[in-house]
Formats: C-alpha cells, structure tokens, sequence
C-alpha cells in the first residue's frame, strides 16, 4: 500500500479545496458525443468549462485558460487544425495541456494525428485505456472502435515507458487504474463496474485530470488525484437510487458535486492505492 500521504483524504481534500480556489477555466477540445457532459464534470468539480473548437479561437481560448484538454475523438481536418494551435497557444505560455488519445492504434489517420501531437506539444497528462496508452508506447495492443480489448499484463511498464519519453504524468485506465510518472507508479482500485456502462465516462476522466493539472502545481500527483476522486465518484454514484445507465449517469454527475474537501478529507482511501514503486 501506498506509504506516503499523498493517497490519504486529507490530501485529497486538499486538492479540491485548491480547485475551488482556483476555479481554473478548462479549454476543452472534444468530440460531440460527450461535450455536455465533459463540461458538466468540470462545473461539478469546481472549475469552469469552455468548448470553444473553432481553429482561430482555439489558440486564443487557451491563453486564458488555466489548463486545456485535447480529445482526439474527432477527426475533422478543422479540429485536428484547432488541436495543434490549443497545444501550441497553451506551450508558450507555460499552461498544462491534457490529452486524450482516443481510438490511438484503430486507425492510420488516428495514429498520424497522435505522432504529430505528441511531436509538437509538450503534454502534463496523458489518458487512456490499457490499448490506447500500450499502442502510444509502442508495443502491440488491440483497440476495437475506441475500446481496448485483450490482455494487458505490462501495463504499469508500458505507462511509466509512456511517461519517461514524453515527461506526462500517465493515466491508464481500465478495472484497475495505473497512474505513472518517470520516477513512481500508482494502481488505484477505485471505481464501479456501471461506469463502463455508460458512453464517455473515460473522457469526463480526461475532464477531470485537466481540472487537477490546472489547479496543482505537480502533475502527477493532478493525475493521482483526479483519478483517484472520480473513481470515488463512481462509487458513491451507487449509493444513490437508479434504474440503469441512463439514471447512474445523473448519479455520477451529481456525486462529483458532492465530493466536497470537507467529504472527501473523511474517506478512508489508503486501501484503495498501491504504489507499485
């Protein structure tokens, strides 16, 4: 089990507290499936949403944003425009770019689009599931859609591998949660079998770690903690009355609302990490 404070609740009541501080604005590049409800986690989490897409206001957005978020899961010659000029425009002025590599490794055009991010924007996180963060670190996986499918025995050396040659924090995300950077890694048992029911749940975990990144100053520990409170969220989703996916949806929207700093510094959550090393 983890033997440091960072997995404790105080520490993570901290980091919300600092959200609520901070009320970061979050520039959010992402696919129509789940725009609403990616700007809806970030007002649950405390910070403000923008989805401004559009390839001229996507730079200018991200200047004044306290962290931007790029979802790759449209695949328009404008959008893929207004990723590269958010990544840029966020670079040069020192604020943490998240990315979210949908469907990395389905298709030729997906995997052109993520090489040229990567190459030309520097990232504090990265996020996907066990196929998309193994393919982005350049051994085999199997991506069906944007769904990771197989076995993925080497997934914390293929996240911290990830982390080491492009200096992100790293978030794979499958039923146990890696979370790595270059000089330790995280698996977190968190979460609720309900989430992989609903459409988008892994990119309101993106949301989410743009939220962190934009409001602490380590990105791992952003990462750490951001995957840490919406696996709890997951959780507490449960606790609340539903009929099935559409209703446990509303249910994870409103239990991110309620993980308050003052909830949050009362949960028991040590069990729930191992920090592999």
């Amino acid at each position: 089990m983890t033997n440091d404070l960072e997995g404790t609740g105080e520490a993570l009541a901290d980091s919300l507290a600092a959200i609520r501080e901070r009320e970061p604005l979050v520039q959010q590049l992402t696919n129509e499936v789940t725009k609403n409800d990616l700007a809806n986690v970030t007002l649950s989490w405390g910070a403000l949403p923008v989805m401004a897409d559009a390839p001229g206001e996507a730079s200018e957005m991200a200047e004044l944003a306290g962290a931007v978020l790029l979802n790759t899961g449209r695949m328009t010659d404008s959008n893929i425009e207004a990723l590269h000029a958010a990544g840029r425009a966020a670079n040069d002025l020192g604020v943490p770019v998240v990315l979210d590599p949908v469907g990395a490794g389905t298709t030729p055009t997906r995997d052109e689009v993520h090489t040229s991010l990567l190459e030309d924007v520097e990232f504090a996180a990265i996020k996907g599931n066990y196929g998309e963060i193994t393919h982005l670190a350049g051994k085999t996986a199997e991506v069906k859609g944007v769904e990771s499918v197989g076995e993925y025995e080497e997934i914390t050396e293929s996240a911290q591998a990830l982390a080491e040659t492009t200096g992100a924090a790293v978030v794979a995300s499958g039923a146990e949660d890696i979370v790595a950077g270059s000089d330790r890694i995280y698996r977190l048992r968190t979460g609720d079998e309900m989430l992989s029911t609903v459409v988008g749940t892994g990119c309101m975990l993106g949301a989410t770690l743009a939220v962190f990144t934009g409001s602490l100053e380590e990105d791992v520990t952003a990462a750490l903690h951001g995957t840490l409170a919406y696996g709890l969220a997951g959780e507490r989703a449960t606790d609340l009355e539903y009929n099935g996916p559409a209703s446990y949806r509303i249910n994870l929207i409103d239990s991110i609302a309620g993980l308050t700093p003052e909830v949050a510094a009362e949960l028991e959550t040590e069990n729930q990490i191992v920090r592999v090393r």
